[in-house]
């Protein structure tokens, strides 16, 4: 494993003009580590942030195939990070090595979902309406339209997924696929496991000519300000708190040219118990529930953080069950000192909260995080109370029993956008959903029945996005290969001769694409339709 040298990536080369020096630390002991990083200077930012804008116009226009090549290089390179590799994200995060070995699997395979959408070319989106020379009162012109990268992109690594939602996870894989250059902000977190990834996607670009500025990497507090409102960046992926996503989003909408954030956010990821279901299993239902709360430590983004249920005596044995197994549930380390802290904060807040009551749980205290469960009122979920709608990250779930159908669907009501729902129910339980369901649509990004959100499958079909605060743009996602859509924008040609349009647009179609020429789909020459 080569040397960690702790400098910011720009243009291919290392930077270390700046004079405060950052350490990366054991997640477990608290201990520094023997790696020290150079925060970046706000004129080491801005030089990243060209350089991408100077890479951008080569990067772009090379063909799909090529970036595809780039993507499945870096794919490999990852995967060649060995145990050593792992140790050290370890150390930096405290998750067991089985997690990290299954976490960089999904990493480079998101790399090559995306490798193999460009090769098929469908992301293009090319749509082509020939023209209409005879149509009355007014011909029609000739139209051809595809989608480009938007430009350079700003990425945010998370805290809680150091490979997979950080410098090779999905925004980035997103964005090179969309033809968009890259400036990647390192998480405090998981520095010297940032700069391993890093060195692997500058290895893949070296080895399949990619330009210099391609990807550049920056490490810092506080440096996220000067990439966001750089004039050189286009659009920003985030995925971290409702404060930090809304701070980039204010700051994103008053540059004098405003830009997209897609930033993920904060949800709560509610879990819908029906009474037949819970009289079938319930004792099945509560152990899986306490797995899926557990997982991670609740440091998923989709962990399950309230748990709602028609009252019946069911549902009242289902809360003594699931009270006892979260109460032998032991405490666990997270990822690092300020994820405790902040867990620990909203631990306390729900215990000193009127309308909540504590189910289960040791005090909060030490350097781990106890799990807990609380009990709700009903009402405060019917009448918005903001502590309910609260994401509180990490090993802690909210019960609320609603009386009946209507005062559960006036509680469904009452809850802000959410990246995940799940109905736990039988056959029995789903003839009188249709009205829930109609209503979870609004609230939600991918509704489950009888699974956990806590698993999110890397593939075509995934959404993991939902309406605010879950995320900030409800019409994207940051997993699966519909996130390229949010970097790249629609290009449309009048009239241009067949010599001057892309080879996606082109009346050969010589790259074999799928497209809608006036209206029907189809993979042949437009003259020869």
């Amino acid at each position: 494993m080569s040397e960690i040298q702790g400098h910011n990536y720009i243009a291919g080369s290392r930077s270390a003009a700046g004079s405060i020096s950052l350490r990366s630390i054991d997640a477990v002991t608290g201990e520094a580590l023997p790696y020290e990083f150079r925060q970046a200077t706000e004129a080491e930012v801005s030089a990243a942030a060209e350089a991408a804008a100077k890479a951008y116009p080569h990067y772009r226009s090379l063909p799909a195939q090529r970036r595809a090549e780039f993507l499945a290089a870096i794919a490999v390179e990852i995967d060649l990070l060995g145990d050593d590799f792992v140790a050290l994200v370890s150390r930096e995060t405290a998750l067991p090595a089985r997690r990290i070995q299954g976490e960089r699997a999904r990493t480079s395979n998101q790399m090559r979902l995306f490798a193999e959408m460009l090769r098929r070319g469908d992301f293009y989106g090319a749509r082509i309406d020939q023209a209409l020379p005879g149509r009355k009162p007014l011909p029609r012109p000739d139209l051809r339209q595809y989608r480009i990268g938007l430009g350079p992109v700003g990425v945010f690594g998370a805290s809680n997924f150091p490979l997979a939602f950080s410098t090779a996870g999905g925004d980035t894989a997103a964005a090179l696929a969309a033809g968009c250059p890259v400036v990647f902000k390192a998480h405090s977190g998981h520095m010297a496991s940032a700069e391993r990834v890093a060195d692997a996607i500058i290895r893949a670009a070296e080895k399949t000519g990619m330009p210099a500025g391609v990807f550049n990497m920056v490490y810092g507090n506080g440096v996220g300000e000067w990439l966001v409102k750089h004039p050189a960046i286009q659009a920003v992926g985030f995925t971290g708190s409702l404060k930090g996503g809304r701070a980039l989003c204010d700051m994103a909408a008053a540059r004098p040219q405003p830009i997209p954030v897609f930033a993920e956010m904060s949800s709560i990821n509610p879990v819908l118990l029906m009474t037949e279901a819970l009289r079938t299993r319930g004792a099945q239902i509560a152990s899986e529930l306490t797995a899926s709360v557990m997982l991670g430590c609740g440091q998923f983004c989709t962990s399950p953080g309230l748990v709602i249920g028609v009252r019946s005596a069911e549902f009242s044995a289902f809360i003594k069950t699931l009270a006892a197994c979260i109460a032998e549930q032991p405490a666990q380390t997270m990822l690092n000192a300020g994820t405790l802290e902040s867990y620990s904060a909203g631990v306390e807040r729900l215990l000193g909260h009127d309308g909540l009551h504590h189910l289960a749980g040791a005090a909060q205290g030490g350097r781990e995080a106890q799990p807990q469960l609380f009990q709700a009122d009903a009402r405060l979920l019917i009448e918005g109370d903001p502590l309910l709608q609260e994401e509180v990250f990490g090993p802690t779930t909210i019960l609320v029993e609603v009386a009946d159908k209507s005062e559960l669907l006036a509680a469904l009501g009452g809850l802000h956008g959410q990246l995940t729902a799940t109905l736990v129910a039988e056959p029995a339980d789903l003839v009188s959903c249709g009205e829930m369901l109609a209503l979870l649509e609004q609230k939600v990004g991918r509704l489950l029945l009888n699974g956990y959100p806590t698993g999110v499958e890397v593939c075509d079909a995934m959404v993991h996005g939902g309406p605010y605060p879950a995320t900030s743009d409800a019409r994207g996602t940051s997993v699966g290969s519909l996130a390229i859509d949010r970097f790249l924008r629609p290009v449309c040609y009048q009239n241009y001769p067949d010599a001057l349009l892309p080879d996606a647009l082109k009346d050969s179609n010589p790259l074999g694409l799928l497209r809608l020429v006036d209206g029907v789909a189809t993979r042949s020459a437009c003259g020869d339709r």
